[in-house]
Order: structure tokens, then sequence, then C-alpha cells
């Protein structure tokens, strides 16, 4: 059986806790998949281990820094 991997997640993609921006996908041995911005993903992916199929973990995302406008944009 392939399992395809869920696509990165975008700005669109809210954490199920509070709305903000998710960073962190978790998809359940139940079928289900829960979204979490980082600060709840770290209170909540402990306990998530053993009931995950994959966790996708895009918080390093947090620390990038994003390329230039163009001159004419600036």
């Amino acid at each position: 059986m392939t399992t395809a991997l869920a696509p990165e997640l975008t700005v669109a993609d809210r954490c199920d806790r509070c709305g903000a921006q998710a960073y962190i996908r978790a998809r359940l041995v139940s079928g289900g998949e829960l979204l979490f911005c980082a600060h709840h993903g770290r209170e909540h992916l402990p306990a998530l281990k053993d009931k995950a199929l994959d966790i996708r973990d895009e918080t390093d995302r947090l620390n990038e820094v994003p390329g230039s406008a163009p001159a004419d944009e600036r």
C-alpha cells in the first residue's frame, strides 16, 4: 500500500485549537487529521505520537527569511 504525503501546509491551513497558521499536521490512525500551530503542536504532539500514522512538522519554516522584493516593488 502506498500512502501519499499530504501537501505542504499553506497559509490557509489553520490550527484546530486557536486558528493561527498551522505548521504541524498529524494524520491519525483513526482516519482524521489534526492541524496545529507551533505552540499547540509542542503542547499536544507528545500525546499524539502513538495515535498518529505520520506527523508533518514544518515549524522550521518559522525561521526562514523571505527573499527580497523586486526593485520595482519596494
